[in-house]
């Protein structure tokens, strides 16, 4: 049974068991169907065995050793993938400006954080990707890379995995911004085939709810026992049905279909619109720049004269990020704006 029948069908139960609010005393009404399939661990129905059954169809859509849910957000898996494969005093290669996340894994871990810097685009004023040089260090345990950066630049995972068994040490790829990456080849390889461990979040591109994300493992580590360690042991099982639904919309043909006709409808805005430069290696992250104004005046002039609100702005460019979500409505809008710019 998947998480989401099962929870369909446990709605229907009088509880005499936790969560207090027994599904049908609703504080915040506007949570509703949210509180009625809201169950607990103590179920009889076994929810761990559905979840664990939900998860192993997911590696095989991804095509991994394991892929373990998360409701803690990409975080706790960039944790889980750090206390998997080190041990107390390894050393643990960092990017100097990376998520907080990479330096709290590492600290949580016991390790020693030694730090790469990333150069810098000066045509875009945003970070580079990273390079084999940059992480070819004797000594190391682990190497945690960011691909995409948050502005959509993204590294050669095949090579730095090279780099990586060259020395012994595991490669976690922080692809949070990456996640619709296995379901469309307009876009970018994914690292979930190639390095150790890969943590996607679903809810900033691919339409999952706050916090919802995905570890992916390709080594024989044992990143559950990590997880069980970091993790509540009462998870939010709407959460987790969530990311199943997910999962399987990405995967069919609907959710194929859909994400396609997105890219197509994004490089049609880079096609027609000529005013505006376009930079970046992900068609989904629509990074912009204009001759005679900074990121800055960019911005503001998309939001205070079309209501246009960005995802991220520096001195040069500006980024406005798109997913599964972004209507093609909004994205007429965008070309409408940026012609008129």
């Amino acid at each position: 049974m998947s998480l989401v029948n099962l929870l369909r069908k446990h709605n229907r139960k009088f509880l005499f068991t936790t969560p207090s609010h027994g599904q049908k005393f609703f504080i915040f009404n506007k949570f509703r169907q949210f509180y009625k399939y809201d169950i607990s661990e103590t179920d009889a129905h076994d929810p761990q065995r559905a979840l664990s059954n939900a998860q192993k169809r997911a590696s095989e859509i991804y095509k991994t050793n394991y892929t373990y849910f998360l409701s803690n957000g990409s975080t706790s898996g960039i944790i889980a993938s750090v206390l998997a494969c080190t041990s107390k005093n390894d050393k643990v290669l960092i990017c100097r400006n990376a998520h907080p996340c990479h330096e709290n894994a590492v600290k949580l871990a016991g390790c020693t954080p030694v730090y790469y810097d990333l150069p810098v685009i000066s045509e875009w004023g945003i970070p580079d990707k990273t390079t084999p040089d940059l992480i070819d260090i004797k000594g190391i345990k682990a190497v945690i890379v960011t691909s995409p950066t948050y502005e959509g630049i993204v590294s050669d995972i095949r090579i730095l995995k090279e780099i990586c068994k060259k020395n012994k040490a595991y490669l976690i790829v922080d692809e949070a911004h990456g996640a619709l990456y296995p379901f469309s080849e307009k876009l970018p390889e994914s690292a979930v085939n190639i390095a150790d461990f890969t943590v996607q979040s679903l809810h900033k591109t691919a339409g999952g709810l706050n916090p919802t994300a995905l570890l992916h493992v390709n080594c024989n580590l044992d990143a559950k026992s990590a997880l069980d360690m970091i993790n509540t042991t009462s998870p939010s099982y709407p959460l987790l049905a969530s990311i199943e639904a997910n999962i399987n919309f990405l995967h069919s043909p609907r959710g194929r279909k859909h994400l396609n006709n997105l890219i197509t409808t994004i490089e049609n805005i880079k096609k027609d619109v000529k005013n505006i430069d376009f930079g970046g290696d992900d068609v989904t992250k629509i990074l912009i720049k204009k001759d005679g104004m900074t990121g800055e005046e960019l911005s503001e002039v998309l939001f205070n004269q079309f209501n246009i609100e960005d995802e991220k702005t520096n001195n040069i460019s500006t980024m406005l990020l798109c997913g599964i979500g972004t209507s093609f409505a909004k994205l007429k809008r965008l070309k409408r704006a940026l012609l008129k710019l």
